[in-house]
């Protein structure tokens, strides 16, 4: 994609290219290219309409509907905010009086377009020529170009004083051995980024996962978000639109919070047994949800939660346990040829084993299907065996 190209794929000729390359994407990639050019369009806009058709497809998961009118790029649509994300976010700025927002590092515009959909002005800010202009692209196909103002630039060089709250999403640069998730090769750099909240008090920053709980700013709240299970992001909410020390939040189903520092009580195994959700793990509100379930550990130091008794949460999966003892490869392996288990879903948390090896070791045969949990308990090394795995309840 260049910025050309884009142009190309915005004027009457390019929409009807992309239209037609929607009903052909799910076909033969040289059989659509070549329907495409018979019907007199260019080889260059074929292709690139075909690009834009494949990469729709994947956003829809992302966006929904709205990917059908959207530009991407695969890296820029790896990147992207998820708009169940995106829109949480716009309306927890609208509601604490945001009108006006910087959005630094805007992507393809994720999150600016969910700000302005909630009615907040926002000067979007993109390095990056192409970037900047596929926000602007899709600002205007969402019909949201007297909201959102897109400028390529330098985010460090934006009057950010200017504006009532500021969003960044600092760039993980890529290197040949793939993302950097130390603060310190985000770009604009971490000091910058670290700095925002001192100029400007209403400050979210979006972050990696993984990002250390210590960098965390003074008083600001750290949330970790997760959406069918998979830990999306990390944000920090700065001055005052902080409201609790930790938040975890499952999109569109939940949020857990709590001080980040809380200890759970430790005990035996019980019958039931519960697998946190990963925003739950990151944000450290294991002891809340403990808590909440009337849950114990096994071991201080890993985050699987027991109960004698089931209790329905959509903060972690829940399994029946069936055995539990020490490891022992031999034993182990006997016990699964006994109860016919064929397949095995393993969990693991505080153990070095490696799950694909491990099956291999255990030899399974039969028709069965078994969970397993490598862990600890009580410091000490410890097989699980449970029911199939379950989803979370609602």
């Amino acid at each position: 994609m260049t910025p050309e190209l884009l142009a190309l794929l915005q004027t009457p000729e390019g929409v009807e290219a992309l239209a037609a390359a929607a009903v052909l994407v799910d076909g033969e990639p040289l059989a659509a290219a070549s329907a495409l050019r018979a019907r007199g369009f260019g080889a260059e806009l074929a292709a690139a309409a075909l690009t834009q058709a494949s990469l729709r497809h994947r956003a829809a998961v992302k966006f929904g509907s709205d990917a059908t009118r959207m530009f991407f790029t695969r890296h820029g649509l790896e990147q992207a905010t998820r708009a169940v994300v995106a829109d949480r976010r716009a309306a927890r700025l609208a509601a604490h009086g945001v009108e006006t927002l910087a959005d630094l590092g805007c992507g393809l515009g994720s999150d600016a377009l969910a700000a302005a959909r909630q009615g907040i002005s926002v000067y979007a800010v993109e390095a990056d020529p192409l970037t900047a202009a596929l926000a602007a692209a899709n600002a205007a196909a969402a019909g949201l170009s007297d909201l959102i103002t897109v400028t390529c630039a330098d985010a460090t060089t934006v009057e950010v004083e200017k504006y009532d709250a500021v969003f960044a999403d600092p760039a993980r640069r890529q290197t040949g051995r793939g993302r950097v998730f130390d603060p310190k090769a985000y770009s604009p750099p971490w000091d910058f980024i670290a700095g925002l909240a001192e100029r400007v008090p209403r400050t979210v920053l979006k972050l990696a996962p993984g990002i250390d709980h210590g960098l965390l700013p003074p008083g600001a709240e750290g949330e970790w978000v997760s959406v069918g299970g998979d830990l999306v992001e990390a944000a920090f909410w700065c001055g005052p639109l902080a409201r609790v020390p930790r938040r975890a939040t499952l999109a569109g189903t939940g949020e857990l919070t709590g001080t980040g520092t809380e200890r759970a009580p430790v005990g035996p195994v019980g019958a039931w047994f519960y697998d946190p959700d990963p925003a739950v793990v990151r944000s450290h509100l294991v002891a809340e949800f403990a808590a909440l379930i009337g849950g114990r550990l096994g071991d201080p130091e890993i985050a699987y939660v027991y109960t004698d008794d089931p209790v329905d949460t959509p903060f972690a999966r829940r399994l029946g346990v069936t055995d539990v003892l020490p490891f022992s490869l031999k034993r182990l392996r006997a016990l699964l040829r006994e109860r016919g288990v064929g397949t095995l879903e393993i969990r693991k948390r505080g153990s070095a084993l490696v799950p694909d090896q491990l099956r291999k070791d255990l030899k399974l045969s039969g028709p069965h299907a078994a969970g397993l949990v490598l862990t600890r308990v009580e410091g000490q090394p410890t097989v699980l065996l449970t029911e199939h795995s379950r989803p979370p309840m609602p």
